[in-house]
């Protein structure tokens, strides 16, 4: 168990490193207004706009989800 631990670990840093590499070399390598079409126009708050949105789609995603689980059970309580 703490082997699969341990290497989920690893992939999800070797994961991380090779994100903010691809980025770097996007924003180094690119003319402006590719980054722009790539990165919009704040382009110093990806990361944080991007976990942002993840959130955001998972809280949507997990009301939902619990709105029809308690109307099915909800309806079948009655």
């Amino acid at each position: 168990m703490f082997k699969r631990i341990f290497w989920v670990g690893v992939g999800v840093a070797i994961g991380i490193m090779a994100v903010t590499k691809a980025q770097a070399y996007v924003k180094a390598n690119t003319p402006d207004a590719a980054r722009q079409f790539l990165l919009g126009p704040d382009q110093h708050n990806v990361p944080m706009r991007t976990l942002e949105g993840l959130v955001n789609e998972f809280n949507a995603t997990r009301r939902a989800r619990e709105a029809e689980l308690n109307n099915k059970y909800n309806v079948q309580a009655d």
